[in-house]
């Protein structure tokens, strides 16, 4: 979903145009227009008068206030350097950082089978509070069948809200994932039963809305389709209302079902003799991946990996003999 902001600097003209260049080349480019209304809204409060990033203007924008995180300051700083270099594709001279903050790697939080049964009892249990809005009695419908679709398909959140009524091919069981991460498509196969589930909804959808919706998941607006925001924020009400959550010192979010997803195929390849190094380009062309390097990194701190490993290795114990002391 592209929210279009108001900018009112001497950038405000250079900032619209670089945001429709960058959407007509393809992008969603749906982070950056929030950045950079908030570094518009600062070159107002510090008077800037001539349309140029200078060195003292993009440092004076990047010092990492009290409140954000290190992935936060990385985001906002990324987005005016990405300005910066239209401004000087366009002829103005402008600073361009060749070293800055990144993002914190964050090992996500891979939720156990029972804290996944637990969070889905919650979602399925879920009734609104407002019985008599239509929209929200829709919605609590919708949420059963996009998180399961997340789960089940390893989709990113994003991937799952964007999804269009059209690209759901329930006859062949295919999801067409439209402009996802680097603006690539790909083609996402559904299981039987999942695409049996997703056939129900649809059907569910027509009968309840009347018509063929644009978007497989649409928000209360029904031109528009759920926001991530909104998804974020029902995930994390159905994981507080289990009792998994009590006693967790970590947070997990949406993006943890999707790994998990690729957890818990890994350790079934694995724990039947398949060859990872013949399955995995292909779990990551299905995820969206540039290449397993990306997939392979998911697979931090997975206890279950440990009983495959000693499982499989049969050698080392010759090669490397066993201490024994008397």
């Amino acid at each position: 979903m592209c929210k279009d902001y108001f900018y009112s600097s001497i950038f405000s003209s250079y900032i619209t145009d670089y945001i429709h260049q960058r959407r007509l080349s393809g992008f969603s480019f749906t982070t950056a227009p929030y950045w950079l209304s908030r570094f518009d809204r600062y070159c107002v409060l510090v008077n800037v008068t001539k349309p140029a990033v200078t060195k003292e203007l993009f440092d004076s924008w990047s010092v990492k206030s009290k409140t954000e995180n290190k992935t936060t300051q990385s985001s906002r700083i990324d987005a005016v350097r990405g300005f910066c270099i239209y401004l000087n594709a366009m002829g103005i001279a402008s600073y361009i950082p060749r070293n800055f903050t990144k993002a914190e790697k964050k090992v996500p939080y891979l939720m156990s089978d029972n804290e996944i049964h637990a969070f889905f009892e919650q979602v399925d249990a879920y009734e609104t509070s407002s019985p008599a809005v239509d929209a929200f009695v829709r919605l609590a419908k919708e949420y059963k069948i996009l998180f399961r679709l997340i789960y089940c398909c390893g989709l990113r959140n994003s991937e799952a809200c964007g999804l269009k009524y059209s690209d759901t091919d329930i006859d062949n069981g295919i999801l067409t994932i439209r402009h996802s991460k680097g603006d690539k498509d790909r083609l996402v196969y559904l299981a039987k039963d999942v695409s049996e589930l997703c056939g129900r909804y649809k059907d569910y959808l027509i009968r309840i809305l009347g018509h063929e919706p644009e978007w497989l998941f649409p928000g209360r607006d029904t031109e528009k389709p759920i926001p991530n925001t909104s998804v974020d924020r029902i995930f994390n009400k159905f994981w507080n209302d289990t009792d998994s959550s009590k006693a967790c010192d970590k947070k997990p979010t949406v993006h943890c079902l999707r790994h998990s997803f690729v957890i818990k195929r890994m350790n079934l390849w694995m724990a039947s003799d398949m060859d990872l190094g013949v399955m995995m380009p292909y779990l990551s062309s299905y995820l969206g991946h540039a290449g397993t390097e990306e997939t392979y990194y998911y697979y931090h701190q997975v206890e279950e990996a440990f009983e495959s490993i000693k499982r499989k290795d049969k050698l080392s114990s010759r090669v490397i003999p066993e201490v024994e002391y008397e």
